[in-house]
């Protein structure tokens, strides 16, 4: 009996770091870092278990990841110049996508894959139709993931979309909201309530937005529209924080390390490569304390 308890359990140490090799592949790639002109961006994810978790971070820099200049002679050739015209601004933005998958074990990385691969496949139906990423394709995503997971299982998400003209707009599912610290006021800046609004996370309400709504059923109700924020990174040297709760909650003996210690941390790097600002709060962090979840944290600074 022990012979095959011990090859059961092999084979399921097997399976695993299968499973954790199969999604470590999603995680993204240096080349994958959006050149933005007159932005530096860089992002790093701290699992709590093994190699992956339930963070995920996807950076889209449109002119890197697709043909743009051919879509757009496809749009002209078909006689859509709007469609070209909004291809063309994306030769000027990037997008960027921080998820976080309720749970932190290992095997939550599961949803974070299939989050992966449907907003990329979803991304270039997107670019094709409209010429850009509306929030339809998040409309889609939360009832898909309404329909295909369990209730207890769902995920927290910002996606934004930053400009070479510092604009800055997102929508955020149940996401902790970006901090933005002034390089000119040398501290974190306060948002109104009116500039940051977010809606239920993806999967546990259907979209009302949604053709086929009507084949759904939901307790609950339905969700309306992911509302969109706009926010306008204004001084040169601004930093703009995208993390997950992981980081949020991240405390030491009931002391939050958010926002006091991270606001000090921001500001004695504030001159520092956004690279070197991610690894620095990243070491800063784990000598403050042992972390209870997965932190995720993607700095986006206005270069002087």
């Amino acid at each position: 009996m022990r012979g095959l308890a011990s090859r059961d359990s092999d084979e399921l140490a097997s399976e695993l770091r299968n499973f954790q090799e199969i999604a470590s592949q999603i995680k993204p790639r240096p080349g994958e870092l959006p050149k933005l002109e007159g932005f530096d961006v860089y992002g790093e994810t701290i699992p709590l278990k093994g190699t992956v978790g339930g963070d995920h971070v996807i950076y889209l820099d449109f002119k890197q990841r697709y043909d743009l200049d051919a879509r757009i002679a496809q749009a002209l050739e078909a006689g859509r110049p709007e469609v070209a015209a909004k291809l063309t601004q994306c030769k000027t933005r990037a997008g960027i996508v921080v998820a976080d998958v309720s749970g932190h074990r290992a095997t939550d990385a599961m949803l974070a894959a299939m989050l992966h691969q449907a907003f990329l496949l979803g991304a270039i139906y997107e670019l094709d139709i409209f010429g850009e990423i509306t929030r339809r394709l998040f409309e889609n995503l939360n009832s898909r993931f309404y329909n295909s997971s369990s209730v207890n299982k769902f995920i927290t998400l910002i996606y934004g979309e930053i400009t070479e003209d510092a604009r800055f707009r997102f929508l955020s599912a149940a996401h902790p909201a970006p901090v933005v610290f002034s390089r000119l006021h040398d501290r974190f800046m306060e948002v109104s309530r009116d500039a940051y609004t977010t809606c239920p996370p993806l999967g546990t309400m259907p979209s009302r937005s949604v053709i086929d709504r009507k084949t759904t059923e939901s307790v609950l109700g339905f969700k309306e529209e992911y509302p969109l924020n706009e926010w306008t990174l204004m001084g040169a040297g601004d930093i703009l924080l995208l993390y997950t709760d992981g980081l949020l909650d991240h405390a030491r003996d009931g002391a939050p390390y958010f926002p006091t210690r991270l606001e000090a941390k921001t500001r004695e790097l504030a001159n520092l490569r956004a690279r070197d600002i991610v690894r620095a709060v990243r070491e800063d962090l784990l000598t403050f304390g042992e972390p209870t979840d997965d932190i995720s944290l993607v700095v986006i600074k206005r270069n002087r």
